[in-house]
């Protein structure tokens, strides 16, 4: 009798041990994988997409184990990442406390709203059709989101971005700034932005802008005459003179004041530039050579800076 009970208990050991290794030992997961559990999917659900996909050998199976063994916390939706030789215990608990896969969009700084459309259409892991933003309502930055995201909830997490952005720093303004309200903030810093890539130049740049406006000097900034043409897209050759000349209601060379909206999307440091100019006399600017400008208050200062100019490009051999 004994004996039996001995036998017994340990046909019951080895049949527990059997079941909990079907829990904690190596599930069917051969490599590194990436699993969807969809939004508002149940425990079961997803059980039976796991066994579609040949990641565990029974949805039953996988169900009675966690029932007994697993945590009671919800499953999250995403994207998860399973490791190699994953058991269904890791399986169950990646799905209730792991990380979900972020992956990333990046806007630069002044890239314009026809720009940002494309990359968000062109990134094939999101969903839905967006129109094109308004320009200027983007902050440039690197933004994460979950594969199957619609695209609409990114736009929205980047223009709450700016608003954001903008609703931060107007406050701390200086009494420099010649911008009458955030939405002028952006208009000025867009073409900021778009004057200069040389981060140390921003404030320079924002300040010899503040002072013709200011002044009631016309801003005479290139970008703007560009705009009205291609709304953002590159030219792709020479300004014409017809197009310097042009009235409308961006081009710079032909209005005194800001334009009637952004021409691009600035990043935060060419909006802190706007409402924080450098104290500076400056009224012109041209290109030194190195990819930064030269700045002068005087006519004659900047004649001399742009005779430099054209001799350095004649000695490239570009003009």
């Amino acid at each position: 009798m004994k004996k039996l009970l001995l036998i017994a208990a340990a046909v019951v050991l080895a049949a527990a041990a059997w079941f909990a290794s079907g829990w904690y030992g190596g599930a069917n997961v051969e490599e590194e994988t990436a699993f969807i559990v969809p939004n508002g999917a149940s425990l079961t659900s997803v059980a039976g997409k796991l066994e579609d996909e040949g990641l565990i050998g029974s949805s039953s199976s996988f169900l009675l184990r966690a029932k007994i063994f697993g945590s009671g916390d919800p499953i999250k939706a995403g994207e998860f990442l399973l490791p190699k030789g994953a058991s269904n215990a890791k399986i169950l608990d990646t799905f209730q406390h792991g990380d979900v896969i972020r992956r990333f969009v990046t806007i630069p700084e002044g890239m314009p709203s026809v720009l940002v459309h494309d990359v968000l259409m062109a990134e094939p892991l999101l969903t839905g059709e967006i129109p094109v933003p308004e320009e200027g309502s983007v902050l440039p930055d690197t933004y994460d989101f979950e594969r199957g995201e619609s695209r609409v909830a990114v736009l929205a997490r980047m223009k709450r971005a700016m608003d954001d952005t903008l609703a931060e720093l107007w406050p701390n303004r200086t009494d420099r700034t010649v911008v009458n309200s955030p939405a002028e903030a952006v208009v000025l810093a867009s073409i900021v932005e778009k004057e200069t890539g040389v981060p140390e130049e921003r404030r320079m740049v924002a300040g010899l802008y503040s002072n013709r406006v200011r002044q009631g000097i016309m801003l005479q900034a290139d970008p703007t005459i560009i705009y009205p043409i291609t709304r953002g897209r590159p030219l792709g050759r020479r300004i014409r003179q017809s197009e310097i000349q042009a009235i409308n209601d961006y081009n710079t060379y032909s209005m005194v004041g800001l334009p009637r909206g952004p021409i691009t999307n600035p990043g935060r440091a060419s909006i802190e530039a706007v409402l924080n100019p450098a104290e500076t006399d400056a009224i012109y600017m041209v290109a030194d050579g190195s990819g930064g400008h030269e700045f002068n208050s005087t006519l004659e200062g900047h004649n001399e800076a742009v005779e430099r100019w054209f001799t350095l490009r004649r000695q490239r051999g570009e003009m």
